[in-house]
């Protein structure tokens, strides 16, 4: 079937959409919906039997929905109505939601519905169900949905009650520090996470918070700022503390937009002496940390999670001391990851942004995040896992193939390219990459551009296992395999071969010359003030808007179909009429 994706950014849940559609045959194409283009000439350009939205912030005009069949994606259960659904849910505490596919009409999410799909709902942040629990179900949704539509028997059901919600705007956000519990705070800041963050005055200016998490331990003054670790701040709430990773500082009239940081890098001169706490607390303490490490027999697990997924130089370096502890302990195989959501992104363009030289942050990033990839490619005495619970891109995708194994959760998606940025891309991928897909396969995958799959990329020998479980229980299940990995009779044989391979690799063309070449391309780029690497990351990181669809996402790709373009009034059409 030939499909539209018809979005307002091209985010993860689209990127999905798109992978797993593709991965089933379907003809796939992508426009964004944008102000200043018409997004009816722009379906008519492409006459697809089926218009699917999975992320939009504005309503499809009525000449579209009237000539096309158009489904949308609403992250609610049925009746559920509003453009805050899953804040409003998370910030109520609710522990069971859903997603609708239900069909575009004149009101907003008031059309028929074609699929809906419960979900658990985790007390997590937005950013974190979304790409998990809420994205599962929105797949589900869209594939039986489809099945459905493609059937042409199909008859959708009306709506008979709904509850539409307003805008979780800023005063319903808010948080009073003198009233507000530690349970009631971390809630708000959740159910802002990564947008639009929680609105606050700290140390006398206005910022938005991203992130929340409970301390266990620290106390103070309502309000207070009581710590630091690993680049997030602690502040005081009623009756106990929370962490918050990063801060956007507020938009002044007639400036750029702003952007998330970490929040110590962003405070800068305004954070007062407080104490800057170990990134790896005590053991059996529940606070917050971005790096943990245990051990379960022989198996070591150090696992990370980085808002966003990207790695700043320090969060590399800190990454790399801890992968060199592990490495240190008497294991026979460590697991990389682990964690729920993202794995990895690669380096962190918000922080390269927010330097007083971008160029140099950029080169002493790369340069850390490759150190760290080479540990993992030298890591002889073990086998490593790469285990990735979420989504990896660019470098982080690099970073997983230095690993003898590479592990997903069915929900995965990976984009293993660079050229979206403007960058050649290093983390050795000239290495790893051919050499797990062939050097045809990834000139075609750097090339392309496109999201894969986790069974996309297995398929093509990226990945090597696919984990078809819910997003909790990938921890135990990677642990389950890892021990059966321990107790192989192969696996010793395998770690006493990966020495004499690092040397025949060594003799032949040694790991330095890979790395050599990729860094004398990015340096080139980073120092280059008109190349388009620049404007790109400043575009990304301030969230600019697209003044066009991309044209490698406008390209429908996937499988063939031979069916005429769908014509309004056929059975497939449901019960809504011209």
């Amino acid at each position: 079937m030939h499909i539209l994706l018809v979005a307002s950014a091209f985010n993860s849940l689209t990127q999905r959409v798109h992978a797993e559609l593709r991965d089933r045959g379907h003809l796939v194409a992508v426009e964004l919906a944008l102000p200043d283009r018409s997004l009816a000439d722009a379906v008519r350009r492409h006459a697809p039997q089926l218009v699917l939205a999975p992320m939009l912030r504005t309503a499809i005009p009525r000449e579209v929905w009237e000539a096309y069949p158009c489904f949308v994606v609403h992250p609610g259960p049925v009746g559920d109505r509003g453009p805050s659904s899953l804040d409003w849910a998370i910030q109520e505490g609710a522990e069971r939601w859903g997603v609708t596919v239900l069909q575009a009409v004149e009101e907003m999410d008031a059309g028929d519905v074609w699929a809906s799909v419960a979900c658990p709902l985790p007390p997590l942040p937005k950013s974190d169900l979304y790409r998990n629990e809420i994205a599962d179900a929105a797949l589900a949704a869209v594939l039986l949905a489809v099945e459905r539509f493609a059937s042409g028997t199909h008859i959708p059901d009306r709506q008979d009650t709904a509850r539409t919600r307003p805008y979780l705007d800023q005063s319903m956000r808010r948080i009073d520090w003198h009233a507000d519990s530690t349970e009631t705070v971390v809630r708000k800041l959740r159910a802002a996470d990564s947008q639009p963050g929680v609105l606050d005055t700290l140390l006398g200016e206005d910022w938005y918070l991203h992130g929340g998490h409970p301390e266990d331990v620290l106390r103070g003054a309502p309000g207070e700022l009581l710590a630091t670790r690993a680049g997030a701040i602690c502040r005081a709430t009623t009756d106990g503390a929370v962490w918050i990773p990063e801060l956007r500082r507020r938009r002044r009239p007639g400036q750029p937009a702003t952007f998330r940081r970490p929040a110590v890098n962003a405070l800068g001169d305004l954070l007062p002496p407080v104490p800057s706490l170990p990134a790896l607390p005590e053991p059996g303490w529940c606070t917050w940390t971005d790096i943990r490490y245990r051990e379960e027999g022989s198996v070591g697990f150090l696992s990370f999670s980085f808002p966003g997924g990207a790695m700043s130089t320090a969060q590399c370096r800190r990454l790399l001391d801890a992968y060199r502890e592990a490495c240190a302990r008497p294991t026979s195989v460590l697991v990389l990851g682990g964690q729920r959501d993202f794995f990895c992104n690669g380096i962190h363009l918000g922080v390269i942004e927010a330097a007083e030289d971008p160029a140099a942050e950029s080169w002493a990033n790369i340069n850390a995040i490759d150190d760290l990839v080479e540990a993992v490619l030298r890591t002889t005495d073990r086998l490593v896992v790469s285990a990735l619970a979420g989504n990896a891109a660019a470098g982080g995708v690099m970073l997983a193939l230095a690993a003898d194994e590479v592990w997903c959760r069915s929900g995965c998606v990976l984009n293993p390219h660079y050229r979206l940025m403007g960058l050649h891309g290093s983390e050795y991928w000239t290495y790893t990459l051919p050499r797990r897909v062939g050097a045809a396969a990834a000139e075609r995958l750097l090339g392309e551009a496109l999201p894969m799959s986790a069974a996309g990329a297995c398929g093509l020998g990226l990945v090597d296992r696919v984990f078809h479980c819910r997003p909790q229980d990938f921890r135990a299940e990677v642990g389950r395999l890892a021990a059966r990995l321990v107790s192989l009779p192969g696996t010793r044989t395998r770690i006493a071969a990966k020495k004499a391979e690092l040397e025949r690799q060594e003799s032949v063309e040694p790991l330095s010359a890979f790395r050599e070449r990729e860094l004398a391309e990015m340096h080139r780029v980073f120092h280059n003030p008109a190349a388009p690497f620049h404007e790109l990351r400043r575009a990304f990181v301030r969230k600019e808007k697209a003044t066009r669809t991309p044209p490698h996402l406008a390209r429908a790709t996937g499988g063939r179909t031979t069916a005429e373009p769908f014509r309004f009034g056929s059975a497939a059409a449901g019960r809504t009429t011209p």
